[in-house]
């Protein structure tokens, strides 16, 4: 089973491309939407975030504009949301790897949005980045309901700079041309790499191995 770790920076394209891979029949693991259901009715970290942040839970779901508000410009305070969520969000995504090795997939992907940051580079076996030029991821995250120009900026310095991923990317694919490129991009992917063999999940392992090949640097 090969892994695909698909990561970028905020605004340049990342969930549309992980659409485009679910419509090629490609399971994906979308670390984002984990948390927010983690965070949601119900959800496992509910309890555990409300103890930590009082005043955030609200009819049995975290009120996420509020936990953000609390953690937004903190590190401490972000790391500790962090300390509760992602040992949930490793936990779901190691089911997800044995759900799929134990039915043959080919190819898996890990949506990953601070895959760098967060020094994962070693559990996957390619990494794919999305990019698009500054002007318009400017202007696609300004256009989101809540966002400011101070809260995009406090998450850029949070992130790798673009330009420093697309040299550490395996694959990268530019997102800032009409969808259906991006798209074509994405399947000539996923043609190429469901006939790789990966080396870094091992059915049955409790941790990754630490063996990820490194491959030729490719703009698609």
């Amino acid at each position: 089973m090969f892994i695909l770790g698909l990561t970028g920076s905020i605004g340049m394209g990342k969930s549309t491309a992980a659409r485009m891979f679910r419509r090629l029949h490609i399971p994906v693991h979308d670390a984002d939407r984990m948390v927010h259901r983690l965070l949601g009715p119900g959800g496992a970290a509910v309890a555990e975030v409300g103890q930590a942040f009082p005043g955030v839970v609200q009819d049995g779901h975290v009120e996420r504009g509020k936990l953000g508000d609390r953690v937004f410009g903190d590190p401490q305070q972000l790391a500790r949301l962090e300390a509760i969520l992602h040992p949930k969000v490793t936990a779901d995504k190691y089911a997800f790897l044995a759900h799929h090795a134990r039915r043959h997939a080919a190819l898996v992907v890990l949506d990953i949005p601070l895959l760098f940051e967060s020094a994962l580079a070693d559990q996957v076996d390619a990494i794919l980045v999305v990019s698009a030029p500054a002007f318009l991821q400017r202007q696609r995250v300004l256009s989101r309901a809540g966002m400011t120009a101070e809260k995009f900026a406090n998450i850029l310095a949070r992130q790798m700079p673009d330009r420093q991923k697309r040299q550490l990317a395996d694959y990268v694919v530019f997102t800032g041309l009409a969808k259906h490129y991006t798209l074509r991009s994405i399947a000539a992917l996923t043609k190429l790499l469901r006939n790789r063999k990966g080396h870094v999940w091992r059915p049955g392992m409790a941790v990754y191995a630490r063996n990820r090949p490194r491959h030729r640097n490719h703009r698609t």
